[in-house]
């Protein structure tokens, strides 16, 4: 695995497409009730990257500002066709991407390397 990996990924109607011109620096799966709640699922499953790192390909995102625990907030863009998260800035830090494992084209590539909010996770998760 080169230096000059690329990853591709995008939302369901193919509206915004990205690249990403590194491997994350970690990926983790959150198990807080916020993930969930925004997610609809159990948990989320995010790779940290520096924005730089980050192409967009096609299409504009539509920036959503949603609350978080924290009190910083969280800005997830979104397809604004299809309405996918594809990645997100937390706690107004705009130089790291959380991007959305899910969204990219082959997301086997990434399991996460940690759980975080474990204490929240969902009681039949092992």
């Amino acid at each position: 695995m080169g230096d000059n990996e690329t990853f591709d990924g995008g939302c369901d109607c193919r509206a915004v497409r990205y690249r990403l011109h590194a491997r994350p620096l970690f990926v983790h799966c959150c198990h807080c009730r916020w993930c969930q709640r925004e997610t609809g699922s159990a948990f989320v499953i995010n790779a940290l990257i520096e924005t730089a790192r980050v192409e967009g390909l096609a299409g504009p995102v539509d920036i959503v500002d949603t609350p978080s625990a924290s009190g910083q907030g969280q800005r997830i863009a979104r397809c604004p066709t299809c309405r996918i998260a594809v990645w997100s800035h937390y706690g107004g830090s705009p130089q790291l991407s959380f991007v959305r494992v899910g969204t990219l084209d082959n997301p086997d590539a990434f399991p996460p390397d940690i759980h975080i909010y474990t204490s929240t996770k969902q009681p039949w998760f092992q």
